[in-house]
C-alpha cells in the first residue's frame, strides 16, 4: 500500500467535508454574484438552459476534485500538516479544479456565457470554507488521538543510540496519531523501560502484538533486516531508514517523518482509491443489508424465543486489523449454553488446527440448523460493516481463544479489515478442513487484492448463498 492509501487515517470522512464544502461554497458563489431570489428561482426552474448550464458546473467540480484525489492523494498525512501547509494543499487543489472546469468549457466553446466572477467567488468561498471545516475536523481527530481511541500502536525496533531522537521527533510530527506501545533493541539494553516505553524481547514479540495492537513498526537498524520481514508477513506496516538495506520490502512507497525518510512496505498493495470504492460500496451493501436485517428480526425472533429462549441476537468478542477487538453480532443459532459445551465437543473438531467445526452439532437448535445452511444468521453483521469494523469481503474474524494461539504467519491475516465472506468461503468453506489451507487463501486475497477480486467474490458468494453450498 503507498503512502496515499495510509489504512491508519480514515480519509473517507474528509473527502464527504470537502465535497460538501464544494457544494456549499458553489451555492455562496452564486447567491453572492446573482442575489439570493436569482439563486431560488435557479433551482425551482430545473428544466431551463440557465438551471442546466449551473448543474452542468457543479457536475465538472465535483468530478475534478474526484479524479484530483484519486491520483493525487491530497490527503496523505493530513491530520499532522501545519495550517500553511494544509492552506497550501487546499489552494492546490482548488486550482487544479477550476483549471480543469476553465479547460473543459473552453473545449465546449461556452466559457463566454459563464460568470467568470461567479467562479472567482467560488475559488474564494473554497478555499475558506474547507480550511474552516478541515481545521475543525482535524481537532476532533486529534482529541480522539490523544485518549487512545483512534491512535495508531507503534513499535519501535532500535539501538538505544538512536531511539530518544526518534521517539522525539514522532512524538512532535504526530499529533498524537501514533501512540508508542513498545520498544525492541537490537543491541544490550537491559532495562524494563525506555522514556516510558515498554522494552520488549524479542522472544516476547508475539504474545505482547497480541494483547498490544501494533499498527506500525519503525526499523532504525540494519540489524532488524530479518525482524522487517516478519513484521510485514504478520500483516504490520513497516517502516524502514533509508539508509539501511531494504531486502522483502514489498509494495514499498518513500515517506518523511520530520527529519527521517523511510521506506514502508505492507503485505496488501491496497491504494487509497480502491479502498475508497471499498468503503463505499460497503457503506451501500450494508444499508441495504440492514433493512433486510430488519424484516428477518421479526420473523425470526418468535422462532427463535420458542426453540431455543434467550436473546435474539448472538455477540461475540473477535480480533479485527491488527488486532483490534471489537463485538460482532448474529442472529443466534445455538442454544445458550453453546460456548461452555464446545469445551466438551473439541474431540469432535473437524478441523486441523485453530478454528472448531463439525457436522450434526447438538449445540444447534433446529431453526438454527436452516439459519446457518441459507447463511442467515450472519445478516446482523451488516451493521459491523456499516459501522466499519469490517467489510463483505475480507478474512474472517477469529475468536479471542483462536487468536491467543496463533503463531506469527497466521497474523497475516489481520493485515485488512475482517469481511462478511471472503477467498476461503467462496472455495467451499465446509470441505476446508484444514487451518492452514484457510490463512493461504486469506494471504493470497490480502496480497492480490483488487477491486476486481472483490466483484468477483461478492458474485460468487451470492451463488454459494442461493445454492446452499458449503455450509453447515
Amino acid at each position: 500500500m503507498d503512502s496515499k492509501a495510509d489504512s491508519r487515517i480514515k480519509h473517507l470522512d474528509f473527502i464527504i467535508i470537502d465535497l460538501l464544502c464544494i457544494e456549499l461554497s458553489f451555492v455562496l458563489a452564486i447567491i453572492t454574484r446573482y442575489g439570493l431570489s436569482d439563486f431560488l428561482r435557479i433551482i425551482t426552474n430545473g428544466g431551463t438552459d440557465e438551471s442546466k448550464a449551473f448543474r452542468l458546473v457543479n457536475v465538472v467540480l465535483i468530478l475534478a476534485y474526484l479524479v484530483f484525489m484519486l491520483f493525487t492523494g491530497p490527503h496523505t498525512g493530513i491530520v499532522k500538516r501545519g495550517h500553511l501547509k494544509e492552506f497550501w494543499f487546499i489552494f492546490i487543489i482548488n486550482a487544479e479544479i477550476l483549471f480543469t472546469l476553465f479547460a473543459f468549457l473552453y473545449v465546449i466553446k461556452v466559457s463566454a456565457i459563464y460568470s467568470r466572477l461567479m467562479i472567482g467567488y467560488f475559488f474564494v468561498y473554497d478555499l475558506a470554507v474547507m480550511m474552516l471545516f478541515r481545521t475543525f475536523r482535524k481537532l476532533i481527530l486529534r482529541v480522539k488521538f490523544m485518549e487512545g481511541s483512534e491512535s495508531a500502536g507503534v513499535l519501535l525496533v532500535a539501538q538505544t543510540d538512536s531511539a530518544e531522537a526518534f521517539i522525539d521527533t514522532l512524538m512532535k510530527n504526530n499529533s498524537g496519531f501514533y501512540h508508542f506501545k513498545g520498544i525492541i533493541f537490537t543491541d544490550a539494553y537491559q532495562e524494563k523501560e525506555f522514556m516510558g516505553i515498554p522494552v520488549i524481547k524479542q522472544k516476547e514479540m508475539l504474545d505482547y502484538i497480541k494483547l498490544n495492537p501494533i499498527n506500525d513498526v519503525f526499523m532504525l537498524t540494519k540489524a532488524g533486516g530479518r525482524l522487517a520481514s516478519t513484521f510485514i508477513n504478520m500483516g504490520i506496516t513497516v517502516h524502514r531508514a533509508m539508509d539501511l538495506e531494504t531486502p522483502n520490502m514489498i509494495n514499498a512507497s518513500i515517506n518523511q517523518i520530520g527529519n527521517y525518510t523511510v521506506i514502508t512496505s505492507t503485505i496488501s498493495r491496497a491504494t487509497l482509491g480502491e479502498l475508497l470504492i471499498k468503503r463505499i460500496f460497503d457503506i451501500l451493501i450494508s444499508a441495504i443489508g440492514l433493512v433486510f436485517t430488519g424484516i428477518l428480526t421479526i420473523i425470526l425472533t418468535p422462532i427463535i424465543k420458542l426453540q431455543a429462549p434467550g436473546p435474539v441476537f448472538f455477540k461475540q468478542k473477535r480480533v479485527g486489523k491488527n488486532g483490534k477487538i471489537f463485538t460482532m453480532y448474529k442472529f443466534r443459532s445455538m442454544y445458550i449454553d453453546a460456548e461452555e459445551r464446545k469445551k466438551e465437543l473439541m474431540s469432535q473438531n473437524e478441523m486441523n488446527g485453530l478454528m472448531f467445526k463439525m457436522e450434526n452439532d447438538p449445540r444447534i437448535f433446529p431453526a438454527g440448523n436452516f439459519m446457518r445452511k441459507a447463511s442467515i444468521d450472519e445478516f446482523p453483521q451488516f451493521w459491523n460493516i456499516f459501522k466499519g469494523d469490517m467489510s463483505l469481503i475480507g478474512t474472517r474474524p477469529p475468536t479471542l481463544d483462536e487468536y491467543e494461539n496463533y503463531k506469527r504467519h497466521h497474523m497475516s491475516r489481520l493485515a485488512m479489515k475482517p469481511g462478511l465472506t471472503g477467498m476461503w468461503q467462496v472455495s467451499g468453506r465446509s470441505d476446508i478442513k484444514d487451518f492452514e489451507e484457510i490463512v493461504r487463501l486469506d494471504n493470497e486475497y490480502i496480497r492480490n487484492f483488487s477491486i476486481g477480486l472483490d466483484i468477483k467474490i461478492f458474485f460468487k458468494t451470492i451463488g454459494t448463498v442461493l445454492g446452499m453450498k458449503g455450509s453447515k
